[in-house]
């Protein structure tokens, strides 16, 4: 059986114990209860650093705040500090404007830190240091910074017709893991379809056979630790379609089209060949007999035919004719060419006489006309002056006409 220690020497390590915590008490952290933040982008974060300091601690107050890297191989980033009563923070450019302390007077035992307009590049480990001689103590803070959903977009996948399956999807742009997602019904009884299939993961909510009662809106909420977003969609059920007579209408037009068209382009052929056969009669010469080979040989050999003629007239048979000046045809009979001189002068000719020209009989005063075949104020031959404009050249003594190749 073991006897207690005496009185005395319980009070002699009482007083030992004292003299120790007293030699030992120097600067403290006293914020020691939140050591973990979590914060939305965007929001404003305090990360606290309080401390007390001793009256053993005679040196220079310092406080820093670094950021410590994921990767034990890179360095400590100071991003901002308090030394010699002043604040210095341009250490850290992406931070800059961006935090400051929480007091304006640090030393007074308050060295947190705000930072502000929080962004994703934030997240890391956080370090406070406070420093003054002797006493050295420092605390460390995890910062996480998550995205809130956004740009949430609804949509429908399937057909809508009646006894079909269709699928709701409901998908975030934007949004830091894990993203959660939740349909509900809006309109209507407010209950989901008793056939629906709802994975919270992909956001997707299936139908499955779906009626007319399945019509209506529906309202997706996407969520994550920081926040959320929502979207809307509007289904509306319908019987099927007929597509057999929509493809049977369809073909019905187009062979209806077709056939207009081929219409239009028959009357427009057909108009066209009447138009030119009209204009090829209109400038067609009838002929007794067919063409001569050769209009040129064919026009000598009359004319040298009738030169031995008018050879047998003598000027006393000529005096009682006089040359009739030559009359230009109208420009909407025939074009004009150019002035041609007969190569033989009237001998002897009688008037009165039908001469066959060419082929075609010809009744026509006596006169002479140079350069073009033109007839006078007797009977004219449209077929001569068609075919042999500005290339004849005709004497017309009485009515016999003598036509000479230009």
């Amino acid at each position: 059986m073991e006897l207690p220690p005496p009185p005395a020497l319980l009070l002699a390590v009482s007083l030992v114990l004292l003299y120790s915590a007293g030699l030992t008490r120097s600067l403290t952290i006293t914020s020691v209860d939140q050591s973990m933040f979590e914060k939305a982008q965007g929001e404003k974060v305090t990360l606290p650093c309080t401390f007390e300091l001793s009256e053993e601690d005679e040196g220079p107050l310092d406080i820093e705040w670094v950021l410590i890297p994921a990767d034990n191989q890179k360095r400590e980033q100071i991003i901002i500090m308090y030394a010699v009563d002043r604040v210095y923070n341009h250490y850290y450019a992406s931070m800059t404007g961006r935090m400051q302390f929480t007091n304006l007077d640090p030393k007074s035992g308050d060295g947190s830190l705000d930072i502000l307009n929080l962004k994703a590049a934030d997240t890391g480990t956080y370090q406070c240091k406070v420093k003054k001689a002797p006493g050295v103590q420092s605390k460390k803070i995890q910062l996480t910074v998550l995205v809130k959903p956004a740009r949430t977009k609804c949509s429908i996948e399937g057909s809508q017709e009646i006894g079909k399956d269709v699928t709701l999807k409901c998908v975030s742009q934007e949004g830091s893991p894990l993203l959660s997602y939740d349909w509900r019904r809006v309109s209507g009884t407010h209950e989901l379809p008793a056939t629906s299939v709802l994975n919270k993961n992909t956001g997707e909510l299936l139908l499955k056979n779906a009626s007319r009662e399945y019509s209506g809106t529906y309202n997706c909420v996407a969520s994550n630790r920081v926040g959320t977003d929502e979207c809307s969609v509007e289904l509306n059920v319908t019987p099927p379609v007929n597509t057999a007579g929509i493809i049977a209408g369809a073909i019905i037009g187009t062979l209806l089209g077709l056939a207009v068209l081929c219409s239009l382009i028959f009357c427009c052929c057909k108009k066209h060949r009447e138009k030119k056969y009209e204009k090829e009669v209109h400038h067609d010469i009838r002929e007794d007999v067919p063409p001569p080979k050769s209009r040129s040989s064919t026009a000598r050999s009359y004319i040298g035919s009738n030169r031995s003629s008018l050879g047998s007239m003598s000027p006393s048979n000529m005096e009682g004719y006089t040359k009739t000046p030559y009359s230009q045809v109208p420009s909407e009979d025939f074009e004009r060419a150019p002035p041609q001189t007969p190569a033989f002068a009237p001998s002897k000719a009688s008037c009165g006489t039908s001469t066959w020209a060419n082929h075609l009989w010809l009744q026509q005063p006596c006169r002479w006309v140079t350069g073009t075949a033109v007839p006078s104020s007797g009977s004219r031959s449209p077929e001569l002056l068609t075919k042999y404009r500005s290339v004849f050249a005709v004497l017309k003594v009485n009515n016999t006409i003598i036509v000479q190749a230009s």
